[in-house]
């Protein structure tokens, strides 16, 4: 049987990147790009700047694919560039953090409803929670938003997180908790 891209483990995907086949390339992104992309728009809450931000995490994954020796997986090393990239950008900005709208890029599939009237307040209602609660990410500091972002969304281990931040696995527990707390406190001040 004849194995598909979509079979093919990264590792040989990368090696084909390497060897110049664009279509591994093409099929390393497109395996990566949702969760880079969701990363990337948690992190900024903006759509423009969440593709502006993904764009440099797979320039900086193209520039350095050879470096890459497989000790750990790819999302690991991808989680890790983008980790430097966004805190590259978070220092461009240095006025803070930017709260946007966000539009329905970033709202996860509406469940069914039983009774299709309920549906459009309940697609209603998630969606102010989710601006909510992306609002209050906002509000976090860099090093804090970025292990959250790991641990809950990328539902990544503190050992992983360490490795991704170069950190201790104690120091990434406490801006974890310390985020919960911080995040806690905002969403029950916050309207």
């Amino acid at each position: 049987m004849k194995q598909t891209i979509q079979d093919t483990s990264d590792e040989v995907l990368i090696a084909a990147a390497l060897d110049g086949s664009l279509t591994a390339w093409n099929a390393l992104v497109r395996r990566h790009e949702r969760q880079v992309y969701n990363f990337s728009l948690r992190f900024t809450g903006n759509p423009d700047d969440a593709r502006d931000l993904m764009q440099e995490v797979f320039l900086g994954l193209y520039r350095n694919l050879e470096n890459f020796r497989g000790q750990s997986q790819l999302t690991t090393w991808l989680f890790r560039i983008g980790h430097n990239k966004a805190v590259d950008m978070a220092r461009r900005r240095q006025a803070g953090p930017v709260v946007t709208t966000l539009d329905d890029e970033v709202h996860a599939e509406v469940p069914q409803a039983d009774d299709e009237a309920e549906l459009p307040d309940r697609h209603l209602q998630e969606q102010q929670s989710n601006a909510r609660i992306q609002r209050v990410l906002q509000q976090l500091p860099v090093e804090q938003r970025l292990v959250v972002e790991l641990k809950i969304f990328q539902e990544l281990t503190f050992d992983d997180i360490a490795e991704i931040e170069s950190i201790s696995a104690n120091t990434a527990k406490t801006r974890f908790y310390a985020a919960l707390k911080k995040l806690k406190f905002l969403l029950e001040s916050t309207p």
